[in-house]
């Protein structure tokens, strides 16, 4: 089984307009109210390929049920631990520019912490957790620590989609897979990146450190797969972005699934660019017919 941690999830309420002005009174184009959280995307992009997967962390009041309620809705089998204040809202504003205001999210006590240990220390060598986002702020980045040395005790795979130092706390657990952007690789190491070379040789020092595979997404200049064995870039593939925020999550979902099914990483990196790219091009998570047509275009070269 495929277990998605998100430990701060939230309603994220799309707000569409076509200019913000600052001070004034804006009246909205159309708006959407998704369940959100990078954890909870890779679950709902997970299912929508078919993989069943269970979808845990901490949930909340009034926001937590809706969350709730569109995870099972969706076919997605939620086992959150509940906890006092509410889940948070995320308000996505999609405008001239896109802008973001993400709510803090909830205080979770040492107890909730404690069940929450609970229910990832029973899995097995059967499952793989994708653990994703940052956490709470009564909690902090420290706690992957804890949570990831604890399914790794208990003999499943993680897959860490972090970023910054939340990033390299978690490769001494060797995870499956990490998936830094360019940007997050030049700020780990404090270079510049000039092309795809350097890409691979920064990937290949991430790999060093204890990772598995690699992905550096790239966004409009493709996509680079670092294994022990070899490296593989995904040409890029041209559309319209509509949709940034859920792209990375994406990736992780279709390079998990396929992964954990065949462990061929290179049809892997093939369905994670297909996921990756068709929701850029869509407005919410995209569709599976819109990956399927999607993943045809997909070009990986070994390098």
């Amino acid at each position: 089984m495929i277990y998605t941690v998100t430990l701060n999830p939230s309603i994220d309420y799309i707000v569409r307009i076509d200019k913000v002005t600052i001070g004034s009174v804006n009246r909205m184009d159309s708006d959407d109210k998704f369940v959100g959280g990078k954890g909870i995307n890779v679950s709902r992009v997970l299912k929508t390929l078919g993989y069943d997967n269970t979808a845990t962390g901490f949930i909340g009041g009034f926001t937590g049920n809706f969350l709730e309620d569109g995870l099972i809705e969706a076919g997605i089998k939620a086992d959150f631990i509940h906890v006092d204040q509410d889940t948070r809202i995320n308000v996505k504003i999609k405008a001239d520019q896109e802008t973001e205001i993400n709510g803090p999210g909830p205080q979770i006590s040492n107890q909730q912490l404690a069940e929450l240990e609970g229910l990832l220390g029973q899995l097995s060598a059967d499952d793989t957790v994708v653990f994703a986002g940052s956490a709470p702020s009564s909690l902090g980045n420290t706690v992957y620590k804890r949570l990831i040395s604890l399914v790794k005790e208990a003999g499943a795979q993680v897959v860490c989609d972090f970023e910054g130092q939340t990033l390299l706390d978690a490769l001494i657990y060797q995870p499956l897979l990490v998936k830094p952007n360019n940007h997050e690789l030049e700020a780990i190491f404090g270079v510049e990146l000039a092309g795809v070379a350097d890409v691979e040789r920064y990937a290949r020092q991430i790999l060093t450190m204890g990772a598995q595979n690699v992905i550096i997404s790239m966004a409009g200049d493709g996509a680079l797969l670092v294994t022990p064995d070899a490296a593989y870039f995904a040409k890029p593939i041209k559309g319209t972005v509509k949709n940034s925020v859920g792209a990375g999550d994406s990736m992780v979902a279709g390079f998990t699934g396929e992964f954990v099914k065949t462990a061929d990483p290179i049809e892997a990196l093939k369905w994670g660019v297909a996921c990756g790219t068709a929701t850029a091009f869509s407005d919410d998570l995209a569709e599976l017919d819109f990956i399927k047509e999607t993943y045809h275009k997909v070009e990986v070269e070994k390098l």
